[in-house]
């Protein structure tokens, strides 16, 4: 039963902290694309955005969210899951777009749908042995 615990508050602990960082990264990328989008296309704005947040979210998401050391397997399904994530990101923005939402609030519906599906392919591809 203690172990169940554990393990549930470690989930728990996993999950708050995968919030702050993903809320963190996502300001990253909102503002950046804010920024970025006063001179390029909202696509490729959003893909300068990403690619800023992306370097941060390793990072954090390595040492502090899933506490796990930084090797290539894990480099790799983290892109991995980067690369499903930005698609899918891109997908939304462009539909959010050409249903009429501004360009600078298009973003928030794509989090809304984009950062709990992220949150699970990059769990499994973190803490996989």
């Amino acid at each position: 039963m203690l172990s169940r615990q554990v393990k549930d508050k470690k989930k728990l602990g996993e999950i708050v902290r995968f919030i702050i960082v993903g809320s963190l990264a996502s300001a990253i990328q909102y503002g950046t694309y804010l920024l970025m989008i006063c001179w390029l296309q909202p696509l490729i704005a959003n893909t300068i955005a990403y690619l800023v947040s992306f370097t941060f979210n390793y990072i954090a998401s390595t040492r502090y969210t899933f506490r796990v050391k930084s090797t290539t397997k894990r480099g790799l399904g983290f892109v991995f899951s980067h690369v499903i994530n930005y698609v899918l990101q891109s997908t939304f923005l462009q539909l959010f777009l050409w249903l009429g939402l501004s360009k600078q609030l298009a973003l928030i519906p794509m989090f809304a749908i984009c950062v709990p599906i992220n949150f699970l392919l990059v769990r499994f591809f973190l803490r996989r042995k």
